[in-house]
């Protein structure tokens, strides 16, 4: 009798927490239910101001991709991006790596410089960007997109971080095993780390997917256009159809939600420097 009363008091103290929670994952959904409802509403009622999901779902999509070339800004976009992810995974980590497990005051001095990069905003460095983008050739290419990303500040020091972790022991033994020190990053390191590479490729792809103003800058071309970029000419004008506008929307934020849930497990123990 005794065990049941308890019982039922810990679960009546739980209400409040229970009810804080509901509202607060309420307020998160409802803004992607509201976008989700506005793309199956006409551009009138979602300025009414209506959440209740309509029936011009198809009307929508089919203004859009009459309006727009969504086929081609959804490749390219997921063609940058993980382009993107791949090299700047590869770089990032190999510099963490060599930053941590090989590391010397010259290499802590260079780390510091590299730190203090972070604290220069983009926009100081879009007028040197695209001058060394132009001189290269690389204006509206693959490469003009993708080059500037590869090493960030912010992932070096996400991995050297992480690579603390990374047990020297086995570094020492793979050594005596007659493995090279590529060959440790490459074959031991890399599947250790991998919840580490996991939580850095959604930051880094969910960056390069949602970029808006380098893409701008450097793509001048339409046939090079990226998903930011045509929401952000659907946007634009006298009159915006509003229910085209949330159907692009919600096609430009369908994949980055897709890897972050594919990946969310791997991205949580990543942020916390688990080690497999």
């Amino acid at each position: 009798m005794t065990k049941k009363k308890n019982k039922s008091m810990i679960q009546r103290r739980l209400i409040p927490t229970y009810v804080f929670l509901i509202i607060v994952s309420f307020v998160s959904v409802f803004p992607f239910y509201w976008m989700v409802s506005a793309a199956t509403n006409q551009s009138i009622d979602v300025a009414r101001g209506r959440i209740v999901p309509g029936t011009y779902a198809l009307q929508n999509f089919q203004n859009l991709i009459s309006s727009q070339n969504l086929g081609g800004a959804m490749g390219n976009s997921f063609k940058y991006a993980i382009l993107q992810t791949v090299l700047a995974l590869f770089v990032c980590s190999l510099a963490g790596f060599g930053f941590e497990l090989y590391h010397d005051k010259a290499k802590d001095t260079l780390f510091t410089i590299l730190l203090l990069a972070m604290m220069i905003p983009q926009v100081a460095t879009m007028i040197p960007l695209f001058k060394m983008m132009s001189t290269a050739g690389l204006l509206n290419s693959m490469w003009g997109f993708v080059l500037p990303a590869i090493s960030t500040p912010f992932l070096v020091m996400f991995f050297r971080q992480n690579s603390r972790s990374f047990p020297l022991d086995t570094m020492e033994a793979a050594r005596i095993d007659g493995l090279s020190e590529f060959g440790i990053f490459i074959r031991m390191y890399m599947p250790m780390m991998k919840s580490t590479y996991a939580a850095a490729a959604v930051i880094t792809f969910m960056n390069a997917w949602n970029s808006y103003l380098w893409p701008k800058v450097v793509l001048t071309q339409s046939d090079a256009q990226t998903m930011p970029m045509l929401i952000a000419n659907l946007s634009s004008g006298y009159t915006i159809d509003y229910g085209r506008l949330m159907m692009g929307v919600l096609f430009c934020s369908i994949p980055t939600m897709v890897v972050f849930f594919v990946l969310q497990k791997q991205f949580a123990e990543g942020l916390t420097g688990a080690v497999k």
